[in-house]
């Protein structure tokens, strides 16, 4: 059973921001294979599908960013998930809009929601999808820059980056380990 966690904050006033593109991402997959998000249980809200014999689990957390972990661990555990069949798609300010890069572990990177997530789960080491969403600019605050919505002259390349993600998501749900996975991503970039 596979575990893939989009990062961002609930309700309306966060739905187009850089901060929400874990959400964007899981929104779009589910859009693509014609989804819908059927369960509402521990702090999260999710798709329970099978997928090519196995179940998969696809999680946008309600606690909020900086909470995550609060929503992603009950489920692991409910659903006895191990670590590395766990990836987490979130927003990365240290790569240009349009970019995304595969990782295996590491640290939070000054990231609430991936600090909450180690904290909850106890290690660092978890497969990642960063989607890469640019520094702030004129004099932007690293909150303000976060909680905008991207401009319309990155809007092309933020959903490519999001489109890429979900075909990132789908490689490894077919079977693929994900070391597998993040080197066939990794290799566009």
């Amino acid at each position: 059973m596979k575990m893939i966690v989009g990062l961002g904050n609930p309700g309306p006033k966060y739905t187009d921001t850089k901060h929400n593109v874990g959400f964007i991402t899981l929104d779009e997959w589910a859009f693509q294979n014609k989804e819908k998000y059927n369960k509402n249980k521990f702090e999260a809200l999710y798709i329970e599908t099978t997928l090519d014999g196995e179940k998969v689990l696809f999680v946008k957390p309600l606690t909020f960013m900086n909470d995550s972990g609060r929503a992603v661990r009950p489920l692991m555990d409910y659903y006895n998930i191990p670590i590395e069949d766990l990836v987490v798609v979130y927003d990365d300010m240290d790569m240009p809009v349009g970019k995304i890069r595969l990782r295996q572990k590491g640290g939070a990177g000054g990231h609430n929601g991936i600090k909450s997530l180690i904290q909850h789960l106890g290690t660092q080491d978890f497969n990642r999808i960063r989607i890469g969403v640019g520094r702030p600019k004129n004099n932007m605050s690293v909150i303000q820059h976060v909680l905008s919505p991207f401009p319309q002259d990155e809007h092309a390349d933020m959903l490519a980056a999001v489109k890429e993600s979900v075909e990132a998501i789908g490689h490894f749900i077919k079977g693929n380990n994900f070391l597998d996975t993040m080197n066939q991503f990794n290799k566009k970039g």
